[in-house]
Protein backbone atom coordinates (compact mmCIF):
# COMPACT_ATOMS: atom_id res chain seq x y z
CA UNK A 1 0.00 0.00 0.00
CA UNK A 2 1.44 3.56 -0.97
CA UNK A 3 1.27 6.24 1.67
CA UNK A 4 -1.39 8.03 -0.35
CA UNK A 5 -2.94 4.91 -0.02
CA UNK A 6 -2.16 4.70 3.45
CA UNK A 7 -3.52 7.93 4.38
CA UNK A 8 -6.74 7.63 2.38
CA UNK A 9 -7.66 4.03 4.10
CA UNK A 10 -7.27 5.80 7.77
CA UNK A 11 -8.94 8.96 7.04
CA UNK A 12 -12.09 6.87 5.74
CA UNK A 13 -12.47 4.74 8.98
CA UNK A 14 -14.46 1.78 9.40
CA UNK A 15 -17.79 2.37 8.52
CA UNK A 16 -16.40 4.15 4.97
CA UNK A 17 -16.33 8.12 3.92
CA UNK A 18 -19.27 7.59 2.02
CA UNK A 19 -21.27 6.45 4.87
CA UNK A 20 -20.30 9.33 6.91
CA UNK A 21 -21.15 12.00 4.04
CA UNK A 22 -24.54 10.87 3.86
CA UNK A 23 -25.19 10.69 7.57
CA UNK A 24 -24.14 13.79 7.86
CA UNK A 25 -26.84 14.69 5.60
CA UNK A 26 -29.70 13.06 5.84
CA UNK A 27 -33.31 14.38 4.83
CA UNK A 28 -31.20 17.38 4.51
CA UNK A 29 -33.24 19.28 7.16
CA UNK A 30 -31.47 18.20 10.22
CA UNK A 31 -28.37 20.34 8.23
CA UNK A 32 -30.91 23.05 7.57
CA UNK A 33 -31.22 23.50 11.54
CA UNK A 34 -27.56 23.24 11.94
CA UNK A 35 -26.30 25.77 9.33
CA UNK A 36 -29.03 27.82 9.91
CA UNK A 37 -28.43 27.90 13.60
CA UNK A 38 -24.36 28.86 13.06
CA UNK A 39 -25.52 31.41 10.27
CA UNK A 40 -25.51 34.32 12.67
CA UNK A 41 -22.59 34.17 14.37
CA UNK A 42 -20.05 33.33 11.81
CA UNK A 43 -21.43 36.49 9.54
CA UNK A 44 -19.81 38.49 12.56
CA UNK A 45 -16.62 35.97 13.42
CA UNK A 46 -15.25 35.45 9.81
CA UNK A 47 -14.91 32.22 8.10
CA UNK A 48 -13.95 29.08 9.59
CA UNK A 49 -10.53 28.27 9.86
CA UNK A 50 -8.88 24.89 8.98
CA UNK A 51 -8.56 23.77 12.76
CA UNK A 52 -11.63 24.23 13.42
CA UNK A 53 -13.47 22.29 10.98
CA UNK A 54 -10.83 19.36 12.13
CA UNK A 55 -11.76 20.51 16.02
CA UNK A 56 -15.68 20.29 15.40
CA UNK A 57 -15.37 17.74 12.87
CA UNK A 58 -17.36 18.60 9.77
CA UNK A 59 -17.37 20.89 6.76
CA UNK A 60 -20.55 22.78 5.85
CA UNK A 61 -21.56 22.45 1.60
CA UNK A 62 -24.26 24.49 0.14
CA UNK A 63 -25.49 22.09 -3.41
CA UNK A 64 -28.37 23.08 -5.45
CA UNK A 65 -29.96 19.58 -5.87
CA UNK A 66 -28.34 19.00 -10.05
CA UNK A 67 -27.74 15.39 -10.77
CA UNK A 68 -24.61 14.88 -11.60
CA UNK A 69 -23.11 17.75 -9.66
CA UNK A 70 -24.85 17.97 -5.88
CA UNK A 71 -27.86 16.25 -5.40
CA UNK A 72 -30.33 14.23 -2.71
CA UNK A 73 -31.13 10.39 -3.96
CA UNK A 74 -34.06 8.27 -3.36
CA UNK A 75 -32.78 7.91 0.38
CA UNK A 76 -32.37 11.40 0.87
CA UNK A 77 -29.09 11.38 1.05
CA UNK A 78 -26.72 13.78 -0.80
CA UNK A 79 -24.41 12.72 -3.18
CA UNK A 80 -22.80 13.60 -7.02
CA UNK A 81 -19.53 14.50 -8.23
CA UNK A 82 -19.13 17.39 -5.84
CA UNK A 83 -19.88 16.03 -2.36
CA UNK A 84 -17.92 12.84 -2.81
CA UNK A 85 -15.19 14.59 -4.10
CA UNK A 86 -15.56 16.98 -1.19
CA UNK A 87 -15.66 14.65 1.23
CA UNK A 88 -12.44 12.67 -0.44
CA UNK A 89 -10.71 16.37 -0.40
CA UNK A 90 -11.99 16.63 3.23
CA UNK A 91 -10.68 13.68 4.64
CA UNK A 92 -6.89 14.50 3.62
CA UNK A 93 -7.00 17.34 6.02
CA UNK A 94 -8.39 15.59 8.91
CA UNK A 95 -12.19 16.71 8.27
CA UNK A 96 -14.61 13.64 10.05
CA UNK A 97 -17.68 14.74 7.50
CA UNK A 98 -19.62 16.71 4.79
CA UNK A 99 -23.18 18.23 6.26
CA UNK A 100 -24.48 19.69 2.75
CA UNK A 101 -27.85 21.42 2.50
CA UNK A 102 -29.72 21.90 -0.86
CA UNK A 103 -30.63 25.25 -1.86
CA UNK A 104 -31.80 27.63 -4.75
CA UNK A 105 -29.07 28.00 -7.11
CA UNK A 106 -29.46 32.07 -6.58
CA UNK A 107 -28.74 31.55 -2.97
CA UNK A 108 -25.82 29.66 -3.22
CA UNK A 109 -23.07 32.49 -3.35
CA UNK A 110 -25.29 34.58 -0.85
CA UNK A 111 -25.19 31.73 1.73
CA UNK A 112 -21.62 31.70 0.97
CA UNK A 113 -21.03 34.68 1.92
CA UNK A 114 -23.42 35.50 5.02
CA UNK A 115 -21.43 32.35 6.61
CA UNK A 116 -24.08 30.10 6.41
CA UNK A 117 -22.27 27.92 4.43
CA UNK A 118 -18.11 26.96 4.50
CA UNK A 119 -18.30 25.93 0.83
CA UNK A 120 -20.37 25.56 -2.38
CA UNK A 121 -20.16 22.62 -3.30
CA UNK A 122 -22.65 22.83 -6.66
CA UNK A 123 -20.06 22.16 -9.68
CA UNK A 124 -20.53 26.16 -10.06
CA UNK A 125 -18.50 27.38 -13.35
CA UNK A 126 -15.60 29.91 -12.44
CA UNK A 127 -17.06 33.37 -14.10
CA UNK A 128 -14.86 36.93 -13.48
CA UNK A 129 -18.47 38.03 -11.89
CA UNK A 130 -18.29 35.89 -9.58
CA UNK A 131 -14.66 35.57 -8.70
CA UNK A 132 -15.24 39.47 -7.38
CA UNK A 133 -17.49 38.04 -4.75
CA UNK A 134 -16.23 34.44 -3.28
CA UNK A 135 -12.65 32.32 -3.75
CA UNK A 136 -12.56 29.53 -6.20
CA UNK A 137 -10.60 26.94 -6.02
CA UNK A 138 -8.56 25.47 -9.25
CA UNK A 139 -10.92 24.16 -11.63
CA UNK A 140 -11.74 20.30 -11.16
CA UNK A 141 -14.00 20.20 -14.40
CA UNK A 142 -14.25 21.14 -17.97
CA UNK A 143 -17.63 20.76 -19.97
CA UNK A 144 -19.90 22.42 -22.96
CA UNK A 145 -23.63 23.65 -23.01
CA UNK A 146 -25.95 21.72 -24.51
CA UNK A 147 -29.90 21.71 -24.78
CA UNK A 148 -32.80 19.06 -23.36
CA UNK A 149 -35.14 19.58 -26.27
CA UNK A 150 -38.12 16.80 -27.44
CA UNK A 151 -37.24 14.35 -29.62
CA UNK A 152 -36.23 15.14 -32.93
CA UNK A 153 -34.94 18.79 -31.64
CA UNK A 154 -38.19 20.08 -33.76
CA UNK A 155 -37.11 23.48 -32.81
CA UNK A 156 -33.63 22.85 -34.33
CA UNK A 157 -31.60 24.71 -31.86
CA UNK A 158 -27.76 24.34 -31.44
CA UNK A 159 -26.41 27.36 -29.69
CA UNK A 160 -28.12 30.75 -27.92
CA UNK A 161 -27.96 32.23 -30.69
CA UNK A 162 -30.51 29.76 -32.45
CA UNK A 163 -33.30 30.41 -29.41
CA UNK A 164 -32.33 34.29 -30.33
CA UNK A 165 -33.05 33.98 -33.65
CA UNK A 166 -36.73 32.56 -32.98
CA UNK A 167 -38.95 34.46 -30.77
CA UNK A 168 -41.04 31.88 -30.36
CA UNK A 169 -39.36 29.79 -28.67
CA UNK A 170 -38.91 29.47 -24.94
CA UNK A 171 -35.91 28.40 -22.69
CA UNK A 172 -35.58 27.23 -19.10
CA UNK A 173 -32.36 28.05 -17.36
CA UNK A 174 -31.50 28.60 -13.47
CA UNK A 175 -31.46 31.95 -12.43
CA UNK A 176 -28.17 33.70 -11.58
CA UNK A 177 -26.75 30.51 -13.66
CA UNK A 178 -24.12 31.34 -16.71
CA UNK A 179 -26.41 29.55 -18.63
CA UNK A 180 -28.88 32.65 -18.18
CA UNK A 181 -26.10 34.75 -18.72
CA UNK A 182 -24.60 33.15 -22.12
CA UNK A 183 -28.03 33.60 -23.37
CA UNK A 184 -28.54 37.28 -22.57
CA UNK A 185 -25.10 37.59 -24.24
CA UNK A 186 -26.63 35.99 -27.04
CA UNK A 187 -29.17 38.05 -27.43
CA UNK A 188 -32.26 36.01 -25.64
CA UNK A 189 -34.59 38.44 -24.53
CA UNK A 190 -35.99 37.99 -21.12
CA UNK A 191 -39.35 36.88 -22.40
CA UNK A 192 -37.48 34.25 -23.58
CA UNK A 193 -36.73 32.19 -21.11
CA UNK A 194 -38.11 30.82 -17.96
CA UNK A 195 -35.83 31.17 -15.02
CA UNK A 196 -35.89 28.55 -12.14
CA UNK A 197 -34.42 27.66 -8.82
CA UNK A 198 -33.21 24.33 -9.56
CA UNK A 199 -32.54 21.41 -12.77
CA UNK A 200 -35.60 19.72 -11.55
CA UNK A 201 -37.87 22.48 -11.89
CA UNK A 202 -36.57 23.16 -15.52
CA UNK A 203 -37.38 19.85 -16.76
CA UNK A 204 -40.43 19.23 -15.21
CA UNK A 205 -41.79 22.51 -17.61
CA UNK A 206 -39.72 20.52 -20.54
CA UNK A 207 -42.51 17.57 -19.58
CA UNK A 208 -45.07 19.81 -19.22
CA UNK A 209 -44.86 21.52 -22.32
CA UNK A 210 -43.93 25.36 -20.62
CA UNK A 211 -40.44 25.71 -22.45
CA UNK A 212 -39.22 24.41 -25.27
CA UNK A 213 -35.79 23.51 -24.02
CA UNK A 214 -33.44 23.29 -20.77
CA UNK A 215 -30.58 24.95 -20.90
CA UNK A 216 -27.50 23.18 -19.16
CA UNK A 217 -24.21 21.66 -19.32
CA UNK A 218 -23.75 18.23 -21.48
CA UNK A 219 -23.20 16.27 -18.64
CA UNK A 220 -25.84 17.47 -15.93
CA UNK A 221 -28.13 17.22 -18.98
CA UNK A 222 -27.22 13.81 -20.26
CA UNK A 223 -27.20 12.15 -16.72
CA UNK A 224 -30.84 13.33 -16.06
CA UNK A 225 -31.76 12.05 -18.98
CA UNK A 226 -30.21 8.53 -18.55
CA UNK A 227 -31.32 8.44 -14.84
CA UNK A 228 -34.82 9.90 -15.49
CA UNK A 229 -35.62 7.74 -18.34
CA UNK A 230 -36.31 10.37 -20.59
CA UNK A 231 -35.02 9.17 -23.68
CA UNK A 232 -38.16 8.33 -25.33
CA UNK A 233 -39.62 11.49 -25.81
CA UNK A 234 -36.46 13.66 -25.27
CA UNK A 235 -32.95 14.26 -26.14
CA UNK A 236 -30.06 16.29 -25.26
CA UNK A 237 -28.13 18.18 -28.51
CA UNK A 238 -24.26 18.13 -29.11
CA UNK A 239 -22.27 20.04 -26.94
CA UNK A 240 -21.78 23.53 -27.84
CA UNK A 241 -18.87 26.44 -26.71
CA UNK A 242 -20.66 29.61 -25.76
CA UNK A 243 -19.08 33.27 -26.64
CA UNK A 244 -18.65 36.55 -24.80
CA UNK A 245 -19.88 40.26 -26.13
CA UNK A 246 -16.73 40.24 -28.24
CA UNK A 247 -17.72 36.41 -29.91
CA UNK A 248 -14.90 35.01 -28.23
CA UNK A 249 -15.49 31.42 -27.08
CA UNK A 250 -15.37 31.15 -23.10
CA UNK A 251 -14.54 28.13 -21.25
CA UNK A 252 -16.94 26.41 -19.22
CA UNK A 253 -14.91 25.26 -15.87
CA UNK A 254 -15.78 25.14 -12.82
CA UNK A 255 -15.20 24.25 -8.89
CA UNK A 256 -15.63 24.68 -5.39
CA UNK A 257 -15.99 28.30 -4.20
CA UNK A 258 -14.88 29.74 -0.49
CA UNK A 259 -15.77 32.73 1.32
CA UNK A 260 -13.42 35.44 -0.41
CA UNK A 261 -11.65 36.17 2.35
CA UNK A 262 -10.85 32.45 3.52
CA UNK A 263 -7.97 32.13 1.05
CA UNK A 264 -5.72 30.09 3.59
CA UNK A 265 -8.88 27.09 3.42
CA UNK A 266 -9.05 26.93 -0.29
CA UNK A 267 -5.46 26.61 -0.62
CA UNK A 268 -5.47 23.62 1.63
CA UNK A 269 -7.80 21.91 -0.71
CA UNK A 270 -6.51 23.36 -3.85
CA UNK A 271 -3.15 20.83 -2.58
CA UNK A 272 -5.29 18.28 -1.57
CA UNK A 273 -7.02 18.44 -5.29
CA UNK A 274 -3.61 18.67 -7.06
CA UNK A 275 -2.14 15.63 -5.85
CA UNK A 276 -6.05 14.09 -6.79
CA UNK A 277 -5.38 15.36 -10.60
CA UNK A 278 -1.92 13.78 -10.69
CA UNK A 279 -2.75 10.35 -8.75
CA UNK A 280 -5.84 9.53 -10.50
CA UNK A 281 -8.52 9.86 -7.76
CA UNK A 282 -10.10 13.15 -9.13
CA UNK A 283 -11.31 10.62 -12.32
CA UNK A 284 -11.78 7.86 -9.71
CA UNK A 285 -14.24 10.05 -8.02
CA UNK A 286 -16.04 11.56 -10.42
CA UNK A 287 -16.43 8.78 -13.20
CA UNK A 288 -19.45 7.50 -11.50
CA UNK A 289 -21.40 10.33 -11.87
CA UNK A 290 -20.57 10.66 -15.90
CA UNK A 291 -17.53 12.70 -16.47
CA UNK A 292 -15.11 11.21 -18.55
CA UNK A 293 -12.13 12.09 -19.74
CA UNK A 294 -13.40 15.15 -21.60
CA UNK A 295 -13.93 16.70 -18.14
CA UNK A 296 -10.65 17.09 -17.56
CA UNK A 297 -9.61 20.81 -17.11
CA UNK A 298 -5.66 20.31 -18.42
CA UNK A 299 -3.50 22.88 -17.71
CA UNK A 300 -7.05 25.79 -17.16
CA UNK A 301 -6.27 27.68 -14.56
CA UNK A 302 -9.07 29.41 -12.02
CA UNK A 303 -6.56 33.01 -12.92
CA UNK A 304 -7.54 32.51 -16.97
CA UNK A 305 -10.92 31.53 -15.97
CA UNK A 306 -11.40 34.68 -13.71
CA UNK A 307 -10.00 37.38 -16.22
CA UNK A 308 -11.70 36.02 -19.27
Amino acid sequence: MTDHESRRSAARGASGRRDVLRAGAIGAAAVVAAASLSACSRADEGPVTLEEMQERGYITAAINNEPPFGYIDDDGSVTGAAPELLKEMAAELGIDEVRAESVDWDALIPGLKSGRFDVVAAGMYITPERCEEVSFMEPDYRVQEAFMVPKGNPEELDSYESVAENEDVTIAVLNASVEQGYAETAGVPEGQMETVGGAADAIELLQNDRVDAVALSTFSLNYQLEERELGEDFEVTEGFIPVDENGEEVSPAGGFAFPKENTEVRDEFNGVLSTFKEDGTLRETVEPFGFDESSDPGDLTTEQLCAE
